[in-house]
């Protein structure tokens, strides 16, 4: 990935990088284009509030993702306990210490054309996502850092 003038490491989706409209639910694969980056997420219980110009929110423990394409909050944060389909993003592992929010599939929201595609930590090894662009956390927090409203990441086939 570039940031800048660097070239850093990241992380795809298991499913590879497909076209945007060709783009599933739990397909794995991460969306080919170019996607604003909306606002950050970070866990206030590890680390400071990142550097950015973007909007940052502080995560909580019942802070979750819906991912039921049924749900009218399909794509949506949500509060937990949430009775549909959902992703937690307070986790366990340090993956989503660190989350900026992609806009993929939010305006509108397409049920059923994939959800919560975010920048987030990599896993060791740069271990593939299940659709998410992955960044060691120094490199994500330097990227954060020189983001601002209106700046996009470029996702190409």
């Amino acid at each position: 990935m570039r940031t800048g003038a660097r070239t850093v490491p990241c992380a795809l989706g298991k499913g590879g990088v497909v076209a945007a409209e060709s783009k599933t639910e739990s397909d794995g694969a991460t969306p080919a284009g170019v996607w604003l980056m909306r606002r950050v997420f970070y866990r206030p219980d590890r680390l400071p509030a990142p550097t950015t110009q973007l909007p940052v929110v502080s995560l909580r423990p019942s802070d979750g993702w819906c991912d039921a394409p049924e749900n009218a909050a399909y794509n949506r944060p949500v509060v937990l306990p949430f009775l549909a389909r959902h992703e937690t993003l307070w986790r366990d592992d340090h993956v989503y210490d660190v989350i900026a929010e992609l806009g993929f599939n939010d305006d509108p929201v397409v049920p059923g054309k994939g959800s919560a595609i975010f920048l987030h930590v990599a896993r060791e090894a740069y271990a593939l996502t299940e659709g998410c662009v992955a960044l060691a956390l120094d490199d994500l927090l330097d990227l954060l850092a020189h983001a601002a409203p209106g700046d996009v990441i470029d996702i190409r086939l």
